[in-house]
């Protein structure tokens, strides 16, 4: 069997066979604590240009269908996987996860060492690797190729995920609510649920300005996840619209603009969060939730209390439990809030799900 390596650009190397694609692919090496979901995994636009390690010991059980991808294509730059399962046994699979991976050029590698690559990330932070199925050159200079890819410090990579073009999700059951979604790396399942909650979704690309968003005639503005670094991302359209009183909804990498809008800063973690498990905390009323989160950078501010911004007083809404990072944010005169989690939550959980009844909430309110 041919044997495929996993560089980090530490030096340490990792010895496994090919799964799904053969040849090579660099990029940033994070893992996923998620025990499900991994097509919407594969298919989230905020993976683009990251290698992705599944903590879960079994992947590929129940193969791959039609209905459970999150965007057009796989993003992700790398799969790794501790055991790829040998059949597919799923009543709406079409295909197995092996063949997916081939068929969309992804490459991947199977490794005995999925939880020793964990916690060597947890102890080093996320950082570049490469995967190399068939190596023919020495693992030095392997390493070197993987130090001269690009790090995700300063990525501006948003525009390369979203759409081009704008296109509307109609509302179901009757138009309640005109949102202005602007695509940062947005999930298909997004505009689903504002949908089934009578919203009509104006999905915008990643360069729309205040005029583009306001020519939809929106209720409400939503910002997207998406990947890259946030601080490399233009807000001034955010600003205007938090300036003109809009109400205004984001998630992950639209919490972290609304954070700079505000004029906080942003920072990377050591190595993020990502996986369907994550306990957050809302400071308000003490509830928990278990939400879905895939994000490398958070906003900075601070926790014990209400901080002034050029729109108000604002204040951190949710913190996250392991770590006690910021998970949320709120002005408190103005209709604007965001968290940094995902409440369409496909493949779960659906804690957070009250978050798009907020939102419309919100557009009520402004309406009256």
């Amino acid at each position: 069997m041919n044997t495929a390596l996993l560089v980090l650009e530490d030096g340490r190397v990792f010895h496994g066979t090919p799964y799904g694609a053969e040849g090579e692919t660099f990029g940033e090496m994070v893992f996923n604590t998620g025990m499900t979901g991994y097509q919407e995994t594969l298919t989230d636009p905020s993976y683009h240009r990251q290698i992705v390690a599944m903590t879960a010991p079994h992947i590929g059980n129940t193969g791959v269908n039609d209905e459970d991808p999150e965007s057009r294509r796989v993003w992700v730059a790398g799969y790794v996987v501790r055991e790829p399962s040998r059949i597919v046994s799923n009543w709406r699979a079409t295909r197995s996860l092996d063949d997916y991976l081939k068929e969309q050029g992804v490459v991947g590698i199977a490794i005995p060492g999925t939880r020793a690559l964990t916690r060597h990330l947890r102890e080093r932070g996320a950082m570049r690797a490469g995967i190399f199925t068939a190596p023919s050159e020495p693992v030095e200079e392997l390493v070197e190729r993987v130090r001269r890819a690009p790090g995700m410090e300063g990525a501006d990579l948003a525009a390369e995920v979203a759409t081009t073009e704008p296109y509307v999700v109609p509302a179901i059951g009757g138009r309640r609510y005109a949102v202005a979604a602007v695509d940062l790396g947005i999930k298909g399942m997004t505009p689903q649920r504002m949908a089934e909650r009578g919203c009509e979704v104006h999905v915008l690309p990643a360069t729309a300005t205040y005029d583009d968003i306001m020519a939809v005639g929106p209720d409400g503005v939503f910002f997207s996840n998406g990947p890259g670094d946030p601080a490399t991302a233009d807000v001034s359209a955010l600003r205007e619209v938090l300036g003109a009183g809009v109400p205004f909804f984001g998630i992950c990498f639209g919490n972290q603009l609304f954070g700079r809008a505000l004029g906080l800063s942003t920072y990377k973690l050591r190595y993020g969060h990502r996986g369907v498990n994550q306990p957050v905390q809302d400071v308000r009323t003490g509830k928990v939730e278990i939400s879905a989160h895939n994000h490398g950078f958070a906003v900075e501010a601070p926790l014990d209390g209400p901080f002034e911004t050029p729109f108000g007083p604002a204040e951190v809404s949710h913190v996250n439990l392991n770590d006690r990072c910021v998970e949320g944010l709120r002005l408190l005169e103005r209709p604007a809030f965001s968290v940094q989690y995902h409440p369409e939550a496909a493949a779960g959980p659906h804690d957070a799900a009250y978050l798009f009844d907020e939102f419309c909430e919100v557009m009520s309110r402004a309406q009256a």
